[in-house]
């Protein structure tokens, strides 16, 4: 069953209970969940949901991609797809699918996202999209020994482990809220 908008309003909401503070940065897309339909659908403007996955490799070091559309390091991560039933699933495909990992290796840190992030798009119009939304729903996992597999060239030029704090420096706080569900 795919992903409806009162499932994606139901997890948002919950998130915002946990961390509060991001309440005014997420106003908007609370605002356009209930008016809109569609949301899932990667063809939904001016917002669709998108999904990110954290992977932390024995407390250490993070699994990010060289993104070949934004041409920068990120953690995996993508659209939804009409076959995903959960936002934390949709994360595990993105993050199988991208890098290789195998998915018996993946531990979830927690059920709830560790970051929601609502971020502008510039149009792209290859793919016939024009400027938008991305509501950005990231999820942490943990591994002891996962290694890179075969990656998903076709959306990524690499994975690759990098420490904690390089991490960090690269993608943001969302790594530091990565490490805090593990615990």
């Amino acid at each position: 069953m795919a992903i409806s908008n009162s499932d994606i309003s139901r997890v948002l909401l919950a998130y915002l209970e946990c961390y509060p503070d991001d309440a005014v940065a997420l106003s908007e897309p609370v605002k356009l969940l209930p008016e809109g339909a569609g949301f899932a659908s990667r063809r939904t403007f001016p917002m669709h949901v998108t999904v990110g996955a954290l992977l932390i490799r024995g407390g250490t070091e993070v699994l990010l991609v060289d993104h070949l559309a934004y041409g920068i390091l990120l953690q995996p991560g993508g659209h939804l797809e009409p076959t995903d039933s959960t936002l934390i699933s949709a994360a595990v495909r993105e993050l199988v699918e991208e890098t290789g990992v195998d998915p018996s290796e993946l531990i979830p840190a927690s059920q709830m996202p560790v970051y929601v992030e609502y971020g502008r798009v510039p149009a792209r119009p290859t793919k016939d999209e024009p400027e938008h939304f991305h509501l950005d729903f990231g999820y942490s996992f943990l591994t002891t020994q996962a290694d890179v597999g075969l990656i998903q060239e076709s959306e990524v030029r690499g994975a690759t482990w990098h420490p904690l704090s390089v991490a960090e420096r690269l993608v943001g706080p969302r790594i530091a809220r990565a490490i805090t569900a593990s615990t």
